[in-house]
């Protein structure tokens, strides 16, 4: 009688320091976890592209537009979604400034119009959210690259002077190596040594084989945008 006491208290406190050590390592692998997806549960959203803030006055002359016009400098692509990050609601936005792409204007006309973006250079305000979009999400090393492809002419798409058109442009996306048909919603306006045209496109993620992340403590929208604001100028 006299050792069996002290050997259940042994058990006892060696049973409790198990469960102490599983809530530990439960609260860590949370906490791990959260910082791995995100790094603040207030991720700043910047606004959505306009060509009305950023255009400045036409340099280019405007008697005839026709032509190829390359999309460079000055632009800059991303996504749009909405999360619930430990309860809280949060807008994420992510940019990259890799995008390029070709145009054909006949008139004031867009005939043919393609833009690539870089989907691995998309950063936002969390280095750990950036790398779970850009290996796990979007398997960037086996898709480098999302692309918008015009299927048909806009007509009267490209204004005069100062003026915006707001016109409707449909096309193929391509995200995660999956194309499918899309309309897009574009501002057009003559800007500086070029034309300026920012827009958004709607997507559901799964369409494209990209799972919104789900893990406990964040929850990802299956729905978002696709965001742009383009700078392209005429070449020769």
């Amino acid at each position: 009688m006299t050792t069996e006491t002290p050997r259940r208290h042994r058990k006892a406190v060696i049973w409790i320091s198990v469960v102490v050590a599983v809530v530990v390592l439960a609260v860590v692998g949370v906490v791990v976890a959260t910082n791995v997806y995100s790094s603040s549960e207030n991720a700043k959203a910047s606004a959505a592209p306009s060509v009305a803030a950023t255009r400045e006055a036409s340099t280019i002359e405007t008697d005839d537009l026709s032509g190829t016009w390359t999309v460079g400098g000055d632009s800059e692509a991303g996504y749009r979604v909405h999360e619930v990050l430990n309860g809280s609601d949060v807008t994420v936005t992510g940019r990259t400034d890799s995008v390029s792409g070709t145009a054909t204007v006949d008139g004031t006309s867009i005939t043919a119009a393609t833009i690539t973006v870089q989907v691995a250079d998309i950063t936002t305000d969390s280095d750990q959210r950036d790398a779970y979009f850009r290996d796990s999400a979007m398997d960037a090393a086996a898709f480098p690259e999302a692309t918008f492809e015009l299927t048909e002419p806009i007509a009267d798409a490209v204004p005069s002077g100062s003026d915006t058109t707001t016109v409707s442009a449909p096309g193929k996306l391509t995200l995660h190596g999956v194309t499918k048909d899309v309309t897009a919603e574009l501002q057009v306006g003559l800007s500086g040594d070029g034309v300026d045209v920012s827009g958004s496109v709607p997507v559901t993620f799964s369409d494209y084989g990209v799972q919104a992340p789900n893990l406990g403590f964040v929850k990802v929208d299956d729905a978002g945008s696709v965001e742009f604001l383009v700078h392209a100028t005429p070449v020769g």
